[in-house]
């Protein structure tokens, strides 16, 4: 690798500038217990070793690629060098990105079926003093797992908290979909049994907003001639692989995508099934009342009504005065 005298002035800035900004930080954060100074803390790019800057104490939630490992960030990849310990759901998984980078911080596991057991010992350690990054698998950690709690525990004991924003798979397929990106729903994965989806479907039929949900490869043509059922001709797009070297984005409306995938015999990879959301029109009075008796339960009449109007594109107008007639019908049954 040539580099020339005008790169050795820009690193050099760039150096004196990131020295500038870390003083900064760190006068504003918590101070880095003595030892835990980033001495031999590093990480590698492009062939290049990179001393990682010492981070203060505390849990890091940190994004990491959904396939392509370039997608890493170079904050992400100082702080995962720098850390005591990286949580993470499968440490061999992991370790594909780590080794890539060349970062030797521990790993432990962190996952569904272990952190009843595993959460209390992280905490402890942050208790102690110990920076700990958290990644999932792929993309951004605490969606669809359960690192919610870890850090809900973490507050609890006055933890610094920080995030590391990056990959997210819901994004990217909702931004390369197509389908409106103002207002959406991200349901995460449907129940498995056809009952349980058609029944989660039906409910989320009214809502006025693009559906971003998760699927797996054997249940995706199923789900699909549920939703196409449900939902009728919707456009949508079924983004599989994304960042990776198979990726695939198929756009269609549900029964024709629902066909073309009932026809695959083998279908694999990661997959997020965007929906387009329900015209105004398609709300009926029963699904209005519905969501409206769901909202009353929990919210003021004004509260209900911006919800549920929002939710569904019904006219506000409208949803008020279904709002008041329900309203009225649960105090005269008392």
């Amino acid at each position: 690798m040539i580099i020339s005298e005008k790169d050795n002035d820009f690193n050099a800035a760039n150096d004196a500038s990131r020295r500038s900004y870390y003083t900064a930080a760190m006068s504003r954060s918590p101070p880095v217990p003595p030892g835990r100074e980033a001495v031999g803390r590093r990480y590698v790019i492009s062939g290049q070793s990179v001393v990682a800057s010492a981070v203060p104490p505390g849990l890091y939630l940190v994004a990491t690629p959904i396939g392509n490992l370039r997608d890493i960030t170079l904050r992400a990849l100082e702080v995962l060098a720098a850390a005591d310990l990286i949580a993470c759901e499968d440490t061999r998984h992991s370790r594909k990105l780590l080794d890539r980078y060349d970062i030797a911080t521990p790993v432990t596991p962190y996952h569904d079926h272990n952190a009843t057991t595993a959460r209390p010992k992280l905490v402890a350690r942050l208790a102690q003093g110990a920076s700990i990054a958290l990644i999932s698998d792929a993309g951004t950690p605490l969606i669809s797992d359960p690192g919610y709690k870890l850090v809900r525990e973490a507050q609890a004991i006055g933890s610094r908290i920080t995030v590391l924003p990056g990959p997210s798979a819901l994004l990217a397929a909702l931004i390369v979909s197509g389908l409106a990106t103002d207002r959406f729903l991200f349901e995460g994965f449907l129940p498995p049994k056809q009952a349980a989806r058609s029944a989660r479907i039906a409910a989320l039929k009214s809502v006025s907003a693009t559906l971003v949900l998760f699927e797996t490869g054997t249940r995706l043509a199923a789900a699909l001639a549920d939703l196409a059922e449900a939902l009728g001709p919707r456009q949508a797009a079924i983004c599989r692989e994304l960042t990776k070297v198979h990726e695939e984005v198929r756009r269609g409306d549900l029964s024709t995508l629902a066909r073309d995938y009932a026809a695959q015999t083998d279908v694999r990879g990661e997959i997020v099934i965007v929906v387009a959301r329900a015209p105004a029109d398609e709300v009926s009075e029963h699904d209005l009342d519905a969501v409206l008796r769901a909202a009353l339960s929990r919210l003021s009449v004004k509260e209900a009504v911006g919800e549920v109007a929002a939710l569904t594109g019904s006219p506000r107008r409208l949803v008020y005065q279904r709002a008041l007639a329900l309203r009225m019908e649960t105090e005269n049954d008392r």
